[in-house]
């Protein structure tokens, strides 16, 4: 059945001033649109926002520290492969490639680039091995090793050798009846797992991953000459530490820049190889 969208939401659609790919669009507005996310969620929120503080407060309290990454993960898949709407499975193997294309991208411009992100799942089962936590640990291998502030470079001398083009017919993902929680529903049911099992600090961490967007968006702009892309970050200030406070919105905020900011190094990688 074909969704039909107010005229607000059309106007968001065909609106090209923020980049961001066609098939990522259909599948963002589709989610967002999913009846639950509307009805179920709040109520959701509520009460595992109130749990997320409770174990976020014990597990800062001197007592020794557990972690069971494997176990985490391999919840997250089940979870995903049964539950998750096709649209938010889409959307999250997304993520996994729009980032590790954009840090690769500014890695492959640093005096001394480190090892390249491979982490580029295709299907739910490939986040076995691709996990979130090790997401967010490449991610600051990466930006820890950064040893220099990017300069403006010519589009022809950009440098792409380890970006990878999102092709969505490259996802498998068998969609089944049982599979109708939204993105941010799902994120809700499991963000009280995520901080009971990563350590303290890891958890810690992890929410505080997303204030690094405003620092990548800054060097991006400054490779490529467009200062504008910083305003793709809602997450900003990252030498403030954050709690888990909103964090559901904060990480989403994080998907869309993340799509924004891949979109936009996207067209550049084409028009230089349309010169």
């Amino acid at each position: 059945m074909t969704t039909r969208y107010s005229a607000f939401i059309q106007a968001v659609a065909n609106d090209d001033a923020l980049p961001i790919d066609k098939e990522a669009t259909e599948l963002w507005l589709k989610d967002l649109h999913n009846p639950g996310r509307w009805i179920i969620r709040p109520i959701l929120q509520f009460f595992f926002g109130a749990l997320l503080h409770l174990i976020w407060f014990f597990k800062r309290l001197p007592l020794p520290q557990f972690r069971a990454h494997n176990t985490l993960q391999s919840l997250i898949c089940w979870f995903c492969t049964h539950w998750v709407t096709y649209e938010a499975n889409v959307l999250i193997l997304r993520h996994f490639a729009t980032e590790s294309n954009i840090l690769n991208f500014l890695n492959d411009h640093d005096e001394q680039p480190s090892d390249p992100i491979k982490l580029y799942p295709t299907t739910i089962t490939d986040m076995l091995r691709d996990s979130f936590v090790e997401h967010d640990q490449e991610l600051f291998r990466l930006v820890g090793s950064f040893q220099s502030a990017q300069t403006q470079q010519p589009p022809n001398q950009l440098i792409w050798t380890h970006w990878q083009p999102i092709n969505q017919n490259q996802y498998d993902i068998k969609r089944k009846r049982t599979q109708v929680i939204d993105f941010e529903t799902a994120h809700v049911l499991f963000m009280c797992l995520f901080c009971l099992l990563l350590t303290s600090d890891e958890y810690r961490d992890a929410i505080n991953g997303f204030q690094l967007d405003q620092a990548i968006a800054i060097r991006v702009g400054k490779l490529i000459g467009d200062p504008s892309v910083v305003e793709y970050a809602y997450n900003k200030y990252p030498h403030y530490l954050v709690g888990p406070w909103n964090l559901t919105h904060r990480f989403f905020m994080h998907g869309f820049f993340t799509e924004y900011l891949y979109a936009r190094l996207e067209h550049c990688r084409q028009s230089t190889a349309e010169v």
